[in-house]
């Protein structure tokens, strides 16, 4: 079977249901933003420990668990669980309370992990709102509008806890050259 149907060369798709609408279709425009969402998710995955790596994939499948909810609403298999963005919340707070974030306005990009995941929290809330529209005009799980909209936060925390790191592997590499220097001339 070919990866190709040619069944959307006239504008439109099908969703799970078997239902064909145009692919500017607001469904279609969440699922398009919860897949790059996904994508930025495993592109930050790349440069993250092991922890980091695996709760990202855990998030990765969630996402993908919602996308199906989305395309096929009435399966109650892919409802969303509360229990899903609790974990998220208790992430969250665990992280937060494990370095002194700043408070103020931050900008983005102070290192490469945390740039990666800065995107992948804009493309969250991209995602959220992209929700919004379609829990207006169609209806949509709550409970995953909530975990999509806890994400972003858990995102933002994740790079801010990397620039945390990045800015204290830093300081270390500098007082092991400042050490080096110092032992050249003894």
């Amino acid at each position: 079977m070919n990866i190709y149907t040619k069944t959307g060369d006239r504008g439109t798709t099908s969703l799970m249901n078997g239902i064909r609408v145009s692919k500017s279709d607001d469904r279609i425009e969440l699922l398009g933003a919860i897949d790059e969402l996904n994508s930025h998710i495993g592109l930050a995955k790349v440069l993250a420990d092991a922890s980091l790596k695996e709760r990202l994939s855990h998030i990765q499948r969630n996402l993908m668990q919602i996308m199906a909810g989305v395309a096929d609403p009435r399966c109650m298999d892919y409802r969303f669980s509360a229990e899903e963005t609790s974990a998220l919340e208790k992430e969250i707070d665990r992280i937060e309370n494990s370095f002194p974030r700043a408070k103020e306005f931050v900008l983005y990009g102070g290192c490469e992990q945390s740039a990666r995941l800065d995107v992948a929290r804009a493309v969250a809330r991209r995602a959220e709102r992209r929700f919004r529209k379609v829990e207006q005009n169609y209806g949509a799980d709550a409970k995953a509008v909530q975990y999509i909209n806890r994400l972003s936060d858990y995102l933002y925390m994740c790079a801010r806890y990397a620039d945390h790191r990045a800015e204290y592997e830093r300081a270390d590499q500098i007082q092991d050259q400042v050490v080096r220097n110092i032992m050249k001339n003894i």
